[in-house]
């Protein structure tokens, strides 16, 4: 509706039958890191013998329908489901307006006019109200000046909230235990770092923070809370596009808080303590904290900007100047981690002159097991230059090719450093020539660890021949 009208509504609720609503006892959720969630919530319900009608209205409004169980705890063998249904076309004004045509509403008017009777037509300037069915008189009231509009009831098919309505036949009369379980979007929770470099860049301090993000339409009070990391294949669906949300202040606890253990093919993350995740709140959690990693701080230099062969274009191939810095650290328990750590996002700060820490950049890791390295980019070297150009380009045969390179790198720091230069090779390939001495890191990569004095240059000549 246009303008601040409030719409009043005198609800009743006229349910055939033997209705009953569900007190929640117990609820829990397990999160995936590809916005969704399993919830399992247990609830009493108070069940007459023969058909009954059970209501639950608090559930998420972005709940997948085909997903939910239902079961007694109580009298499993004793209480069947005959029918399910989600029933979301939820009431607003509009709709609301529809249901009452022909129908009799009551309007008061920012200047304290009141209308009654029958609607005959709406449209987004105007009500139109006839006193008498088919005779009137007529009044035409502007939405603009509309403050209040009294309905008798919410008409047949509209509710407030989502609901899931079950037809129940039990055989055992009183009160059950009941468990709901289904599965809704609209929840996520991420990994978050921040490793703070040392003085002299031999080690990080590493802390690790989960953040639950809730925009399922519900809350999950009193809520126990289990993470699964992994990559939990799922088939595509269409989904309902979520409204945008504000985000709550976050919550941050001090200590490490979940317990971690393997599951199936993938990690799960236990919250030891039960806690609220209320709907559109962003919630942070402590995961770990490392105070102590030993890192290497290395230097990079990728001077190919092309990741294919050029044959007759060689002359035309531009060069990356950038060296890039790399902090490489190993996910082990004598280097102070040692746990299977969710992908995320790590920001890396350090220390100024003043001890006020700096950002110096940010990296995304993928989902590690214990024991394996990390390799972190933060950035670009300043002081670090490098230059990469074909100086010689033969046809040897039909099918080969010898190409000469030339590398350099310049170094402005105020200290030596040592930069890995990593080259790609083509085809059937062999080093024909070198300056400088190299490792073959696997089928298609050679590498030279190369050390250039302080202020100073540093040349690397090489020739290879391809076979294709």
């Amino acid at each position: 509706m246009k303008g601040k009208m409030l719409v009043v509504i005198f609800l009743v609720f006229a349910v055939s039958g033997f209705s009953q609503e569900m007190e929640r006892k117990q609820m829990s959720l397990t999160i995936y890191n590809q916005n969704f969630a399993l919830v399992r919530d247990v609830r009493t319900v108070q069940l007459k013998e023969g058909p009954n009608i059970v209501k639950c209205f608090d559930i998420a409004a972005m709940i997948e329908p085909a997903s939910v169980s239902f079961k007694s705890i109580t009298a499993p063998d004793k209480c069947h489901i005959i029918e399910q249904n989600f029933e979301y076309d939820l009431v607003n004004a509009d709709k609301l307006l529809k249901k009452y045509l022909d129908r009799k509403i009551k309007i008061l008017t920012k200047d304290n006019n009141t209308y009654s009777g029958y609607l005959s037509s709406y449209d987004s300037g105007y009500l139109v109200l006839a006193e008498q069915q088919g005779t009137g008189p007529v009044f035409m009231v502007n939405r603009e000046n509309i403050r209040d509009i009294e309905f008798p009831r919410i008409p047949e098919g509209l509710i407030t909230k989502p609901t899931l309505v079950w037809n129940i036949s039990s055989s055992k009369a009183g009160q059950h235990l009941v468990e709901l379980g289904y599965i809704t979007n609209g929840v996520n929770w991420q990994a978050d770092y921040v490793a703070t470099v040392s003085k002299d860049e031999k080690s990080i301090s590493l802390n690790g923070w989960v953040t639950l993000d809730n925009r399922s339409g519900t809350d999950y009070e009193n809520s126990e809370i289990k993470l699964m990391a992994g990559d939990v294949r799922r088939m595509p669906e269409q989904q309902p596009v979520p409204r945008a949300l504000a985000i709550e202040a976050r919550a941050m606890v001090a200590g490490a808080q979940f317990e971690e253990k393997e599951f199936f093919e993938y990690h799960l993350y236990t919250l030891q303590r039960k806690t609220t995740l209320k709907n559109n709140q962003t919630k942070q959690i402590t995961l770990f904290s490392a105070p102590d990693v030993s890192v290497e701080k290395t230097y990079v230099y990728e001077g190919a900007l092309y990741r294919w062969y050029y044959f007759d274009n060689w002359q035309k191939q531009q060069c990356n100047k950038k060296v890039a810095v790399k902090l490489e650290f190993k996910n082990a328990e004598k280097n102070g981690v040692g746990i299977p750590l969710p992908k995320g996002k790590i920001r890396i700060y350090k220390a100024d002159t003043d001890d006020t820490l700096q950002f110096v950049g940010e990296d995304l890791i993928d989902h590690t097991p214990k024991d394996e390295k990390i390799v972190l980019s933060p950035g670009n070297a300043f002081d670090i230059v490098g230059e990469r150009k074909i100086t010689d380009h033969k046809k040897i045969a039909q099918n080969i090719f010898r190409d000469t390179y030339e590398i350099k790198l310049r170094n402005h720091k105020k200290e030596p450093v040592i930069v890995k230069v990593i080259e790609k090779q083509f085809g059937d390939w062999s080093i024909i020539q070198s300056s400088q001495p190299y490792t073959k890191k696997d089928s298609e990569t050679i590498e030279f660890e190369v050390k250039i004095p302080q202020n100073g240059e540093i040349v690397v000549n090489y020739t290879s021949e391809y076979k294709f």
